[in-house]
């Protein structure tokens, strides 16, 4: 159920591709082992209006919040974090110097959560008709 939420200041498309940031967070989630491929939704949410710091126009913000189930160990959600942070700021380059950068993690109470995944089957097909089993 791993939801990777990338907020970030309109300003960072100037540094990087905003959809291959998403891509390389997701994979990068992926290779961690913490998220099934299956589960994990990764998205980016760009905020026209912001300020940040002395508002110079170079300043930007990322606000990376991972959502997940509980059950995890508390070194699993460090390494996350981790990665989540090194992942961006790999994408940034030289723009992560004067980049305000976040990484959270939310622990979604299951007691208050509906999930119906239908991607599970839909994937598990594919893989049959692609002959990987």
């Amino acid at each position: 159920m791993p939801h990777v939420i990338i907020e970030h200041s309109a300003n960072v498309a100037d540094a990087t591709d905003v959809g291959a940031l998403v891509d390389a967070v997701h994979e990068a989630v992926l290779a961690t082992g913490i998220a099934a491929v299956d589960a994990l939704r990764t998205r980016a949410a760009e905020r026209v209006h912001y300020a940040v710091g002395d508002r110079d126009p170079a300043n930007s913000f990322v606000a990376i919040v991972a959502r997940l189930g509980p059950g995890r160990s508390d070194d699993d959600l460090q390494r996350l974090l981790g990665v989540l942070l090194d992942t961006v700021e790999g994408c940034l380059g030289d723009a992560a110097a004067a980049t305000m950068l976040s990484a959270e993690i939310q622990e979604i109470d299951p007691a208050r959560r509906v999930n119906r995944n239908h991607l599970r089957a839909a994937i598990a097909a594919r893989q049959t008709d692609d002959g990987v089993h």
